[in-house]
C-alpha cells in the first residue's frame, strides 16, 4: 500500500531533485516529486529510512546530505529546527557543499526567519538560490498532496520551483523577501493557538452546562463561530481522542519561534505567550505527542 493518495501531477520535464528528512512531512512530499516522474535522491539522519523510502518510490538514498544534492538542480529540506537545518545545508557533508552554481535550495521546515535570512546570503555567495518555504495542513496534507506552502526569498527562484512544490501542494505563494515565509509562517501559528484555545475553552463550558456538544458543534460550524479546527478537530476533541497530527512538541517549538521573533519585532502577544503556557502544562502531564487539540485536557480533568 502506498504511503501517499493518488492525485493527478501536471506533466513536466523530469527534473533532478533531492529531497533531505523523512519524516511524516518529508517522506510523502518526497514521495509525491517520485510520482510526478521526476528523478529524486533522499537523505535521512537515520538511513533505514532513506532505504525504505527509495525501495517505495524507486529513487535513490545518499548517505549524506552532499551526495544527495550532487547535480541537483533543487535540494528540498524538511528537518526538525534550526540548528536541524543549519546541519543538512552547512559543512563539508551540507547539502551546499554538493549543489552547482544555478542550484536552487528550498525549505520547508518550520523555522526562525533568522535562520533563513543567513542561509540565503550564504548560498548566495556561492551562486545558489534559497527560498524559504514552510508549509501548513500537517500529515495529511502531505500525504494528498494539499500542503499550503509559504514564501520568502527572490522572485526569479520562487518562479523556478513553484511547479514543483505544487506536486504535493494546492497552493504556493511568494510573500516577500527571505524569511518573510517563516514570518507568515508564525501568524499560521498565533491563530491556531488562539483558536484551539478557543474551541477547548466553549466545548469545556457546553460539557458543564449538559449540552450535547457534537451537535452544538454541528450548529455553530454553519454559523460565524465556524474553522477548521471546529470542522476537523471538534468532535475528536469532545471524544478525548488527540492522535491526529501535528504533537505538542512541536508546537511549542513554533510557538517558541514566535515569540523570540515578537521580542525582536516588538510586536504585542499576549493570548500566544499564554497559550504557550498552557501547551506547557500538556506537556507536563504527558501530553508531548497528543496533537494540538489536546490543550482541552487543561480544561476537563
Amino acid at each position: 500500500m502506498s504511503s501517499i493518495a493518488a492525485r493527478l501531477y501536471e506533466s513536466a520535464t523530469p527534473v533532478q531533485v533531492a529531497f533531505l528528512g523523512l519524516g511524516v512531512m518529508g517522506f510523502p512530499m518526497a514521495g509525491h516529486l517520485a510520482k510526478a516522474g521526476h528523478q529524486v535522491t533522499v537523505y535521512n539522519r537515520t538511513f533505514s529510512k532513506a532505504e525504505a523510502w527509495a525501495a517505495e518510490f524507486g529513487g535513490k538514498a545518499a548517505r549524506t546530505p552532499r551526495e544527495a544534492a550532487q547535480g541537483a538542480q533543487v535540494v528540498f529540506s524538511c528537518v526538525g529546527n534550526d540548528d536541524d537545518l543549519r546541519s543538512v545545508v552547512l559543512g563539508d557533508d551540507g547539502a551546499l557543499a554538493g549543489m552547482k552554481s544555478g542550484a536552487i535550495f528550498v525549505d520547508h521546515t518550520t523555522a526562525s526567519a533568522e535562520v533563513a535570512r543567513e542561509l540565503y546570503a550564504i548560498a548566495k555567495e556561492k551562486g545558489i538560490g534559497f527560498v524559504d518555504g514552510p508549509v501548513s495542513g500537517g500529515q495529511a496534507g502531505a500525504v494528498n498532496g494539499k500542503l499550503t506552502i509559504m514564501c520568502g526569498g527572490e522572485s526569479a527562484q520562487f518562479d523556478a520551483v513553484k511547479d514543483l512544490c505544487m506536486n504535493y501542494a494546492q497552493a504556493v505563494t511568494l510573500l516577500g523577501e527571505p524569511g518573510a515565509g517563516q514570518l507568515c509562517k508564525m501568524v499560521n501559528q498565533i491563530c491556531i493557538a488562539g483558536l484551539v484555545q478557543a474551541l477547548s475553552e466553549g466545548i469545556a463550558f457546553g460539557q458543564a452546562a449538559g449540552l450535547d456538544m457534537k451537535k452544538v458543534l454541528e450548529v455553530i460550524s454553519k454559523g460565524a463561530a465556524q474553522s477548521w479546527q471546529m470542522e476537523n478537530r471538534g468532535s475528536t476533541m469532545v471524544e478525548g481522542k488527540f492522535e491526529f497530527g501535528f504533537a505538542v512538541d512541536w508546537m511549542r517549538k513554533d510557538l517558541g519561534l514566535v515569540l523570540d521573533e515578537a521580542r525582536r519585532n516588538g510586536a504585542r502577544t499576549p493570548v500566544t505567550a499564554l497559550v504557550d503556557q498552557f501547551y506547557g502544562d500538556v506537556q507536563k502531564a504527558g501530553g508531548n505527542r497528543w496533537d494540538t487539540s489536546s490543550l482541552i485536557t487543561r480544561l476537563t480533568d
